[in-house]
């Protein structure tokens, strides 16, 4: 992390040596600090600017490079645009998600309005599944919510994507939504992928919401009109290596010229957009760079993760702790730090400005944020132990989890690698939650204790459930939590419930 943060203070050399410029005084603009001399010790200009012409691109681009690792993820598996994805049971470490959850069985997909409308049939929640999730744009910006908290209140609908200038060629969108679709509104961009996780009721199973992804329909509004749909595509992702993860090599600036030519350049995005020509991007062109530019973008990528990271443990930044009284900390456990962008939509604007840097440290380490933040589940971050110290891969760990976790549906635990923000690869199991506890040993008051240690040579006999490996197949061993609460009880909870710190129990 040092050498990480060291990047970041050599990035900001030019503003600095810049500061040391004696400025005009008075009336004597003849005083020009000597800047024709020191600008010549400046001797490889293009390829300065590239550096920091990449560092800023990728800051930019982070939460569309986020949303095109789908895209491209599914191609990989054999999919492609308007292929339905779904599983029949929870993600293991085996699966490359930003800070996905191991619970839930998804459905997730991608469509794109270059050669039309295009409509998205989500089926009704039945007495076994009810779908919470949402379309998202190429930026990722979530434009509608599904499912009995989304735009069709559970009884399904046909979600209508008009592309940018849509030309009026079926109707207007007034006549449309006449019509009975559910005109997905704000899209401006071509690609738009979605991520729906089922809620499972009256006992039933993630091969039944595996079952009920299949009511997903994927067509265009031309087909729908002429009366003529083709079947949908679904592909079973259960057993196959599906990683979506972004890599911060030369796949991130692969992903950036993927966005740029599959969608149209906004006006917003076109000062950010004239700059990626200095890395050898270019709309209607192929991405040819040159090794000068390959080696320029791989150094920018780097200080922009840099960046992020640093945005990402800085408390206060991306992350904020929940638990504060008087000005004092009680708990080393964070909330994520939206602001007013929760009862926004997540646009990441405010007026004028787009919240570039806020927008990239968020998309960092999660996608698929909804539309309408409700309170279908609760976030805590936790990236220190009770110390305050951040959390290692060579230490052990214990959580205590008390028995009355304010959850109406379940909590859970989760172990995330601090370097690629996803499971640990190659564990059995990446966290504990309540689906474990009638394996768990129990404390006398009801609670349990869990342990997180980077192998599991030590267990008690009888205590497996109660323990999780740190264990990474990286060479990064650092890790963070999410514990989610699924469905709080109150909007308030916190109010009254503090989950107690990790404990570094090594120390011991």
């Amino acid at each position: 992390m040092k050498n990480l943060l060291g990047s970041t203070a050599l990035a900001f050399s030019l503003v600095a040596g810049a500061a040391l410029a004696v400025s005009p005084t008075g009336s004597d603009f003849n005083d020009t600090g000597d800047i024709l001399a020191r600008s010549a010790q400046h001797t490889d200009i293009d390829y300065d600017i590239m550096v920091q012409r990449a560092t800023q691109a990728a800051i930019y681009y982070m939460p569309a490079v986020a949303q095109v690792d789908f895209i491209k993820a599914t191609k990989r598996v054999g999919g492609d645009y308007d292929t339905v994805n779904f599983v029949t049971k929870p993600f293991g470490s085996e699966k490359g998600f930003l800070t996905a959850n191991d619970t839930t069985a998804y459905a997730w997909g991608s469509i794109s309005t270059k050669n039309g409308p295009m409509v998205v049939q989500v089926p009704p929640m039945s007495d076994k599944v009810d779908y919470f999730g949402s379309f998202i744009s190429a930026w990722h910006v979530p434009m509608v919510d599904v499912g009995s908290k989304g735009a069709d209140q559970g009884k399904g609908g046909k979600y209508l994507f008009l592309p940018p200038g849509y030309d009026n060629a079926f109707g207007t969108a007034a006549d449309l939504e006449a019509q009975g679709y559910i005109i997905v509104p704000g899209l401006d961009t071509h690609d738009v992928s979605y991520s729906f996780r089922p809620t499972l009721l009256n006992g039933a199973t993630h091969v039944e919401a595996g079952e009920h992804a299949k009511g997903i329909k994927v067509y265009t509004l031309e087909e729908d009109v002429n009366g003529d749909i083709e079947p949908t595509h679904y592909l079973d992702a259960t057993d196959l290596p599906y990683d979506c993860l972004p890599y911060y090599n030369m796949t991130f600036i692969e992903d950036i010229n993927d966005v740029v030519q599959n969608n149209p350049v906004r006006e917003k995005d076109r000062a950010i957009y004239s700059m990626l020509q200095s890395i050898g991007i270019q709309k209607g062109e192929a991405f040819e760079p040159t090794d000068i530019q390959k080696k320029a973008a791989l150094e920018g990528l780097e200080l922009a993760y840099a960046y992020m990271q640093n945005k990402f443990i800085t408390e206060g930044e991306t992350v904020a702790p929940l638990w504060v009284k008087d000005g004092e900390k009680l708990s080393e456990w964070s909330f994520w730090n939206f602001g007013p962008q929760a009862q926004m939509g997540f646009p990441f604007e405010d007026g004028d400005e787009i919240l570039i840097d806020k927008r990239a440290a968020t998309y960092f380490y999660v996608t698929f944020l909804p539309n309408k933040l409700g309170g279908a589940t609760f976030y805590l971050t936790g990236l220190r132990d009770s110390d305050g110290n951040m959390l290692n891969g060579t230490d052990t760990y214990k959580l205590n989890v008390p028995a009355d976790v304010p959850a109406k549906d379940f909590w859970s635990a989760i172990v995330y690698n601090m370097e690629t923000k996803n499971f640990n690869r190659g564990v059995d199991r990446v966290g504990a939650s309540t689906k474990d506890l009638d394996n768990m040993v129990k404390n006398d008051d009801g609670s349990v204790d869990v342990y997180y240690a980077p192998n599991l040579d030590q267990v008690p006999e009888g205590y497996e459930a109660n323990w999780v490996t740190t264990q990474s197949a990286t060479n990064a061993n650092d890790w963070f939590f999410l514990f989610r609460l699924y469905r709080p009880e109150t909007k308030d909870w916190f109010k009254n419930w503090v989950l107690g710190d990790v404990e570094n129990i090594s120390k011991r």
